[in-house]
């Protein structure tokens, strides 16, 4: 599927990486105060009203001894830049118009492409209204906040007024489901892998920590396409003294990143730990499908016909975060019930690509957030008294389903438990079978007059 290219550039330290990350909501690009921490092109895909497009970030423009701008300071971004459809030209709001930025500018005039200014770090309304003098450069002007995604999403509906579109294939909703198998080491993940491919594929070993890559499979089960991901133990930090331990837990976290259905693996015997949640917490982070495999069941001593309830019980207990999430007992030693995981999967990767209709959504809205007798009820925000106004909600995405919730009055920032109101009633509604929800909210202030 050829989608368009946004190129991010702009020079070292501005937040190019940061917004990145706000458009592909991950975290592929490394962040940081030290200037020219990336130095690779790194690739994305962004999705917004539900228009989907690739986003490149680049290395940061670096002056030479000689001159501002000679060809080689653009060697990390010019191919990013040819290929691109139009740029977005990351700007320091705080720091004001630099040299260097007056070269870029010259730069970017004589390429012909739609070109964006994101003049970052806006934090403040000050900021923003000093952040005009940018529109010198004669290319449209969004002031914003990469780090807090203010007015990130006036920059995307610039952007696509920009960017040419092709239907996506019908296919792409029966595309690969791709599975990350996540846990401690030890748990049983490569012996789930193997007894799932119906063959020794990965490398089966009581030493925890064998596995220190993550090893892809592509395999087929009732006519679905998998492609499955092995990942490395997640060691404590305390315990990752090896280098090549340490780059696995790397791989491991963007292995999730590249995933749809994340498997997290449990060990029935030793019960649920502190790590295994936070393990289950990289899962939601990178937008991915969970589903809480436990394994070893048959090693649990049956002392009583509530163990599986007591388990499940404790289980929840430690992760309050996941009650949307399912748990499936397994053994992978005799091969029980493992096979359901796919089966889980697939009805979890269904509920990824699911898009309520607007008339849908509308009837949602009258029912569960407008008042009966017309306008909205007023929703609570993080601390304070002071209350919101819910003007309406849209469904921005798939892949994990993201909302917006369009609010007025007062300031932006609704409480987390409305947020959390809003999920449940989206849950009980439309299902979304072991899928995370994602709600945000876009506030437009009060005009003055």
């Amino acid at each position: 599927m050829n989608r368009p290219l946004v190129a991010i550039i702009g020079r070292p330290n501005v937040g190019k990486s940061t917004l990145f990350n706000r458009l592909t909501e991950s975290r592929r690009s490394i962040t940081g105060d030290e200037p020219g921490i990336t130095r690779d092109r790194i690739y994305g895909t962004a999705e917004w009203a539900s228009r989907r497009f690739e986003v490149v970030d680049t290395g940061g423009i670096v002056p030479d001894d000689d001159a501002l701008i000679p060809a080689n300071i653009f060697r990390q971004a010019s191919f990013a830049i040819e290929k691109a459809e139009a740029i977005i030209w990351v700007v320091d709001a705080r720091a004001g118009i630099t040299p260097l930025d007056e070269e870029i500018a010259g730069f970017l005039r004589n390429i012909d492409k739609p070109v964006f200014i994101a003049a970052n770090k806006a934090e403040s309304k000050r900021v923003a209204e000093e952040a005009a003098e940018f529109y010198r450069f004669g290319f449209d002007l969004v002031p914003i906040s990469a780090e807090h995604g203010t007015s990130v999403g006036d920059l995307l509906d610039k952007l696509l007024e920009e960017l040419s579109f092709t239907e996506e294939p019908a296919e792409d909703e029966a595309r690969e489901i791709r599975l990350a198998v996540i846990g401690r080491p030890n748990v049983g993940k490569s012996s789930i892998v193997n007894k799932l491919l119906g063959e020794e594929r990965v490398i089966v070993s009581p030493i925890a920590g064998t596995t220190r890559d993550a090893v892809d499979t592509a395999f087929v089960y009732d006519g679905q396409k998998f492609l499955l991901i092995d990942t490395a133990g997640i060691r404590r930090k305390g315990k990752t003294v090896e280098m090549a331990e340490k780059l696995s837990v790397i791989m491991a976290k963007k292995s999730l990143e590249r995933a749809d259905v994340a498997i997290v693996v449990i060990d029935a015997a030793e019960g649920v730990t502190a790590l295994d949640a936070n393990i289950a917490g990289y899962a939601v982070d990178a937008g991915c499908s969970v589903i809480l495999a436990v394994n070893k069941w048959d090693a649990v001593e049956e002392k009583t016909t509530n163990t599986i309830y007591e388990f499940e019980r404790e289980l929840r207990r430690q992760m309050k975060f996941l009650d949307w999430a399912p748990m499936l007992t397994i053994s992978a030693l005799t091969g029980q019930r493992v096979k359901n995981v796919l089966d889980y999967a697939k009805k979890a990767a269904e509920a990824r690509v699911t898009r309520i209709s607007t008339s849908q959504l509308n009837r949602f809205f009258e029912d569960n957030i407008s008042q009966p007798k017309g306008g909205t009820a007023p929703a609570p925000v993080k601390g304070g008294f002071s209350r919101l106004q819910v003007k309406y909600i849209t469904q921005a995405g798939t892949r994990p389903p993201t909302f917006v919730l369009f609010t007025s009055g007062g300031k932006p920032g609704l409480h987390f438990s409305y947020i959390r109101y809003v999920e449940n009633r989206l849950r009980d509604e439309f299902g979304f079978f072991a899928t995370p929800i994602r709600i945000k909210e876009r506030h437009k202030s009060k005009e003055r007059k």
